[in-house]
């Protein structure tokens, strides 16, 4: 089945509606200019409560140009399972941050490069995460922007990889998103919110609907069979 991650959470309330509507992978912004930014501490409260919950969901943390020695400091406060890498960071962060991180990236170049890494250092994260992210390639914005990727480019690239997509994603746009580029997994924050870092949770139900319904459509799950 297609992987879903909520991304952006803030508070537990939303926490749990998205692990109790069915989601993969709850995201916790650790970008300080980001309206969803959310403490360490204040995420690790959320985390510890979520895992008493559910032993199968992912936490991520997102970081913008965060260095190394910063990111592993969140991980240790926060207690998240996972990191995505979504600034300008090289790609050395990913050899140094281990099978636990993955990247997000806006065009083919900066993905051809982490596959390359991928292929020369035998490099691979573990299976419940993405190769990498491709987000929408905004001028000023790390994320969040409500606009489309490319998703041409998410087609040719769920061929060669597991890919999550982000970027403008909704309820009413997902399933043809799906339909279009195949991804291993779907990323959305502003698409079920009211405003940012506050999700609305009939959004958040809506959206995971769509994806399993899709997912059905195409066989990726069969009718009437177990929800996750």
């Amino acid at each position: 089945m297609t992987v879903i991650k909520i991304c952006g959470i803030t508070n537990l309330e939303d926490a749990i509606c998205a692990l109790d509507a069915g989601a993969d992978m709850l995201g916790f912004i650790f970008y300080r200019r980001s309206p969803r930014y959310i403490e360490p501490q204040a995420a690790r409260a959320i985390v510890d409560v979520v895992r008493q919950r559910s032993t199968r969901i992912q936490t991520v943390g997102v970081f913008v140009n965060e260095t190394t020695e910063g990111i592993r400091e969140v991980i240790q406060l926060s207690g998240i399972h996972a990191v995505q890498l979504s600034g300008d960071e090289p790609l050395s962060y990913l050899a140094d941050l281990g099978n636990c991180s993955y990247k997000a990236v806006r065009s083919l170049a900066q993905a051809d490069a982490i596959l390359a890494l991928r292929d020369t250092v035998k490099r691979t994260v573990i299976d419940t995460l993405p190769d990498m992210l491709l987000d929408a390639d905004h001028p000023t914005l790390y994320g969040g922007s409500g606009t489309r990727a490319d998703e041409s480019l998410a087609e040719r690239l769920t061929r060669r990889c597991r890919l999550m997509l982000a970027g403008g994603l909704k309820p009413e746009n997902v399933s043809q998103a799906i339909q279009l580029t195949h991804p291993w997994g779907v990323d959305v924050s502003s698409g079920v919110e009211d405003s940012p870092g506050k999700k609305n949770c009939l959004k958040i139900r809506a959206f995971i609907k769509a994806v399993r319904q899709q997912d059905c459509a195409t066989g990726l799950e069969k009718p009437g069979g177990a929800s996750l």
